[in-house]
């Protein structure tokens, strides 16, 4: 199985800086695991329903990594407007 390259990070990962680029890589993962941390990211439900159990090990540390680019639930998408 071969490992992630700097290429296949940027092509896979939209938006991924170097850092986040260097800890992609810096797991050892293979392509055919960061495309399944991304299927998890994607929706895990359908993952889940298939029995498939939750990620672990490089996956796992890719799932964290990648969900720190994607914006949170609770963040607000538009400027905060004060209302005094």
């Amino acid at each position: 199985m071969r490992r992630v390259t700097r290429d296949d990070v940027s092509k896979a990962v939209a938006g991924a800086d170097d850092v986040t680029i260097a800890e992609i890589i810096g797991t050892g993962a293979t392509v055919d695991e960061l495309a399944e941390a991304q299927a998890w990211l994607a929706n895990d439900e359908p993952l889940l329903n298939a029995g498939k159990p939750l990620a672990t090990g490089r996956i796992r540390e890719l799932v964290d990594i990648l969900s720190e680019l994607e914006p949170s639930e609770d963040e607000e998408t538009g400027p905060t407007v004060s209302q005094e």
